[in-house]
């Protein structure tokens, strides 16, 4: 049997029959040898594979071209086309960034005990009791004071804050909602900081009884510091004992925002919620004056001060067009960097989900495993 031989492109060499005997069979397909030295000749095994698979190649042209076929085709290349064209960095438009809300923790950590160290140093400065006496004030005119009204202001306080903490931590959303909510109480008690120092008011009642002045005395200031941070700046604890922290109300500033944050992450449907922690708001500052542990001033201004800085910064939060607009003067405000760093990247409204305590313990149990896990590595 003679043969020739052609050489193609990629350097194999392919034998190709050209003669065959008359009493001999029918010659094999021609075979590709490398390098020019010829295999031995062999079945191979996929031959029988693809004759056996010509009835499944039929089969399945035929389903490709039968209506169902096509409609599940269209759907995967809809599918794929979609995956494609949502990016992952453009898809997450709420993205949790804890760091950030760590940033507004330290925050509104520093604030909270700068406000103890200016308490301290005001009270210093309170006069007496009887050189001046309490300023006159048209509340205290018409009611007279109700000794026990101020624990009924801290325990409603107590009980908002309480249902605030366990609602915040049922959102699916908590690390945006969480630095917002520490950046307003920080940003608060440093504008109640600043006005306790540079206007020091007297007493509003004789009925108040003030630790004595240390003056020079700073190891007795700081026992006082740490002593007002351990029970966290309440009456009932028997940890506040000191005077000059009048202007203004802190105990409104967290009556008022416990309940505003309370209203606006909760449903519209849960009403008779809203009503409750209204009447325990309400209450808890009208406590306030009937007490008179403050004056009527002190308990308007932080309410103002609460509603109006909660109001600005969720109106620039909600509503993405006025963060680029020219003609927006709230952000003129001077705090208006920061919010840019906290929401920069909050690129749509936050939504109301809520997670199910099941839920939110086998994601604590899960993010523990995790620290575990790499403790060990």
């Amino acid at each position: 049997m003679a043969a020739s031989e052609r050489i193609q492109n990629d350097g194999d060499i392919v034998v190709e029959p050209n003669t065959t005997s008359s009493g001999s069979q029918a010659t094999a397909p021609p075979q590709r040898v490398a390098n020019g030295v010829p295999s031995r000749h062999s079945p191979s095994p996929t031959d029988d594979h693809n004759a056996k698979s010509k009835g499944g190649g039929r089969l399945s042209g035929l389903l490709k071209q039968s209506p169902l076929g096509q409609t599940l085709s269209r759907l995967q290349r809809r599918c794929d086309y979609t995956k494609i064209s949502m990016p992952e960095e453009r898809a997450n438009r709420l993205p949790n960034e804890w760091w950030k809300t760590g940033v507004a923790f330290l925050y509104a950590v520093f604030n909270l005990i700068f406000t103890t160290v200016v308490i301290t140093i005001v009270h210093e400065r309170v006069p007496d009791k009887s050189v001046s006496p309490p300023l006159p004030d048209k509340f205290f005119d018409y009611v007279d004071r109700v000794p026990w009204a101020f624990t009924v202001t801290e325990t409603n306080g107590l009980i908002l804050v309480g249902f605030w903490l366990i609602q915040w931590l049922l959102l699916k959303h908590k690390a945006i909602i969480g630095r917002r909510c520490f950046f307003l109480i920080g940003t608060l008690y440093m504008y109640r900081c600043v006005t306790m120092y540079i206007t020091t008011l007297p007493v509003p009642g004789k009925h108040m009884v003030c630790a004595p002045k240390l003056y020079n005395d700073s190891v007795g200031k700081i026992w006082r510091i740490l002593r007002l941070l351990s029970g966290g700046g309440l009456s009932i604890t028997s940890s506040h004992l000191m005077c000059g922290d009048f202007l203004y109300s802190g105990h409104t500033v967290m009556l008022s925002l416990a309940y505003l944050f309370i209203k606006e992450y909760s449903p519209r449907w849960m009403w008779w919620y809203h009503w409750f922690c209204w009447l325990l708001c309400a209450s808890g500052i009208v406590c306030i004056l009937v007490a008179h542990e403050h004056y009527s001033i002190d308990v308007l201004i932080a309410y103002f001060a609460t509603t109006r800085i909660f109001w600005w910064y969720h109106t620039m939060a909600n509503t993405h067009e006025l963060r680029g607009a020219p003609n927006n003067y709230l952000s003129r405000t001077w705090w208006n960097p920061v919010f840019n760093f906290l929401e920069g990247n909050v690129q749509t409204t936050v939504p109301l989900v809520f997670l199910s305590p099941l839920a939110l313990l086998s994601s604590c149990r899960q993010r523990y495993r995790m620290v575990e896990g790499s403790r060990d590595e």
